[in-house]
């Protein structure tokens, strides 16, 4: 088990000078320097030093690029546009072996691990990829559902930045397929079904009764079907494994995230504009961060204790403002493809 210790940023002081300036012989240390500027983004709120930090190193770094060896200058860019912190981890591994290779220190034997454990972890994804490949394929939603998106390879890759771990195989199988239903649910409430159809779905998820697919059309009667049958055996897995029924859980976080689908679409269809509350009380639930949470919760077969399924029953914070920060980040992104395709156009 890793343990993690929490370090102050009153240690960061030690670089400033007596008017709580940076001090300008740090520049003369570059990789001190991109490192320093990696840490400014392991930071809580309020902790200035660190804010004060970015905006030096930042500034320091891009001024020095032409007094830079092609190697750091590679891995410096890199930082600066995006930095590690923010990176999948086991992705960017793959990159900096590349780097680590040319670098004059280089341990021959820690590349060597390095490389192994990378083709052995490797191996292992690209058999669970073949393994969740043969579940779509056999399912065949997407084959019946051809207006919604198809999207099994980067599904998986997401649940690889999520948890590349072998031992986690099954979170990742979870994850792979709620991604999945989640962008075929999102294409059929935000493009193909109509506000009619819509409310019956809900209706049935909410209730989780197969019996009210009746009244559906055909694809969503498959997509209805799809997401009852996997979602049980999910169910049945962790009962079998662990003796807790987390089938109300697992539902529940589809019924909130289909329920504020919905709402989103009524607000679409009435040409209603939702204030800033509405749409974020609405919004952390549609984002469906909180489904892959709980899914994934369950997933790492982590030891379950009455007081976490509490917290799941209740939206504990966690849960909310980690599924905030997938609204908005969402957002964020779509908007910029927008205003990007706007300009193309």
């Amino acid at each position: 088990m890793i343990e993690f210790a929490v370090v102050g940023a009153g240690v960061f002081k030690e670089f400033q000078d007596e008017k709580g300036s940076f001090k300008e012989s740090l520049t003369s240390d570059i990789k001190g320097l991109l490192s320093l500027y990696e840490a400014t983004h392991v930071v809580y709120d309020g902790e200035k030093i660190l804010d004060d930090a970015r905006e030096f190193t930042r500034k320091h770094l891009k001024g020095l690029e032409g007094n830079m060896d092609t190697n750091l200058a590679k891995q410096v860019n890199r930082s600066l546009e995006i930095p590690l912190h923010w990176r999948m981890a086991r992705a960017e591994a793959r990159w900096y072996m590349d780097i680590y290779e040319k670098d004059e220190g280089m341990n021959p034997a820690l590349l060597e691990l390095a490389k192994l454990d990378f083709n052995m972890v490797q191996a292992v994804l690209q058999k669970d990829l073949r393994s969740m490949s043969r579940w779509w394929r056999n399912l065949g939603v997407a084959a019946k559902l051809t207006f919604a998106r198809d999207r099994l390879v980067e599904s998986f890759l997401w649940s690889v930045g999520i948890a590349y771990e072998p031992d986690y195989e099954l979170c990742r199988e979870w994850l792979t397929k709620v991604m999945n239903f989640v962008l075929i649910i999102d294409d059929i409430y935000d493009v193909y079904g109509s506000l009619e159809e819509l409310e019956i779905f809900t209706d049935a998820v909410e209730r989780w009764d197969h019996k009210l697919m009746n009244n559906l059309p055909y694809y969503m009667k498959v997509c209805f079907l799809a997401l009852y049958n996997t979602t049980n055996e999910m169910a049945y897995e962790i009962l079998r494994e662990q003796g807790w029924d987390i089938l109300p859980y697992l539902t529940k976080s589809w019924a909130n995230f289909i329920k504020a689908m919905l709402q989103e679409a009524k607000w679409c269809k009435q040409g209603y504009t939702p204030s800033l509350k509405e749409y974020l009380d609405n919004g952390w639930l549609s984002s469906s961060g909180s489904v892959f949470l709980v899914h994934a919760f369950f997933a790492t077969k982590q030891k379950i204790k009455p007081e976490v399924l509490e917290g799941l029953d209740k939206n504990h914070q966690l849960l909310k403002y980690s599924s905030m920060m997938f609204r908005l980040s969402n957002d964020l992104a779509t908007s910029s493809v927008r205003i990007r395709n706007s300009f193309n156009t």
